[in-house]
């Protein structure tokens, strides 16, 4: 299969990685970045020395770092490692290719005070309606994919075709895809559960316990299923990889930037010097507000994800974020 991935970040470099290195499928990949200076440098030293400086590229994986329809060409699958903020332009700009295309980024677009920001596939609705697309989430570092460290992810699509090609594309003997029909589930498990990588990063940093931890994330999993029910989701798919998995991962993971950013908080850094600090997007920072501000437009009840939000925003410090959250009054489990 020829397959362009377009992205040049930690992610898209591993998959890239991954997809090349399967040696029996027989896989053509191309790497495309932005900046062509970095792209040529990576060809040079055939690794990524930014985000994944210790994994060489497979000599069969090609780098292109002119004008992305040049790296298009021929293309039978392309994927979107870029940024949530990047991805209605990329989707504008892939609508006529005639190619399946699915997108890896985890996250919800910013919206404004008349229109909440929105998912994926509703950007992809919106600018690139007649595109066959999907996405491809789950529990994954980047590291430990371009590693070849066992790993297993999602292919969500309403189309069968999409699954089955991201499946054919990925699926190999160091990581398994499953595929899943339910797209809005899939992605608001991964853009939600970076918001509550904040607050349990937030919880370890302030020393509260392995009891707090468990809370919070458990907690945090009623929150994510309720907002996507709302959405129209299956509960069935939070308790699955792009669900608890992904959020287990992400909370806990010494890897996850969202973790970290509520570990630098608890720490008394600011909100400007966590993010500078770690040289990478954290998505939780971004779509935190969204996620709260469409929840409230839904009627949702999100008490983790609001207490980030009043964080982010410094209207709490750490320690009154977690009073808050316990002074709550009591309430069913499941109402």
């Amino acid at each position: 299969m020829r397959i362009c991935v377009l992205g040049a970040g930690a992610w898209g470099t591993a998959l890239a990685i991954s997809a090349a290195g399967h040696g029996g499928a027989g896989h053509a990949v191309t790497l495309w970045g932005r900046d062509a200076r970095q792209v040529a440098a990576m060809g040079e030293a055939r690794s990524n020395a930014r985000y994944l400086p210790d994994v060489p590229f497979p000599p069969s994986l090609s780098l292109h770092g002119g004008a992305a329809a040049d790296a298009l060409a021929d293309a039978e699958l392309v994927i979107v490692a870029t940024p949530m903020a990047a991805l209605r332009e990329q989707l504008a700009g892939l609508r006529d290719g005639g190619f399946p295309v699915a997108w890896l980024c985890k996250g919800v677009e910013r919206g404004d005070a008349g229109a909440p920001g929105l998912l994926a596939h509703e950007i992809q609705a919106e600018v690139a309606p007649g595109l066959r697309c999907g996405v491809l989430s789950g529990p994954s570092f980047a590291q430990e994919v371009a590693r070849g460290q066992p790993t297993a992810l999602v292919a969500a699509s309403p189309d069968p075709a999409v699954r089955d090609a991201l499946v054919a594309a990925f699926h190999g003997p160091t990581l398994r895809v499953y595929a899943n029909d339910d797209i809005v589930g899939v992605e608001v498990g991964g853009a939600v559960k970076n918001v509550l990588a904040i607050a349990t990063g937030l919880a370890d940093g302030l020393r509260l316990g392995l009891n707090a931890r468990a809370a919070l994330i458990t907690r945090g999993l009623a929150e994510m299923t309720r907002f996507g029910v709302a959405l129209g989701a299956r509960p069935e798919t939070f308790m699955g990889l792009s669900g608890l998995g992904d959020l287990v991962l992400t909370a806990t993971g010494d890897l996850s930037r969202n973790r970290r950013v509520g570990l630098l908080l608890a720490e008394g850094r600011t909100l400007a010097q966590a993010v500078d600090s770690l040289g990478h997007v954290a998505e939780g920072v971004y779509c935190a507000r969204t996620v709260v501000q469409r929840a409230r437009h839904l009627g949702v009840d999100m008490p983790i994800a609001e207490g980030v939000v009043a964080l982010l925003d410094g209207r709490l410090a750490p320690a009154d974020a977690v009073r808050a959250l316990m002074e709550r009054e009591p309430g069913a489990e499941h109402g």
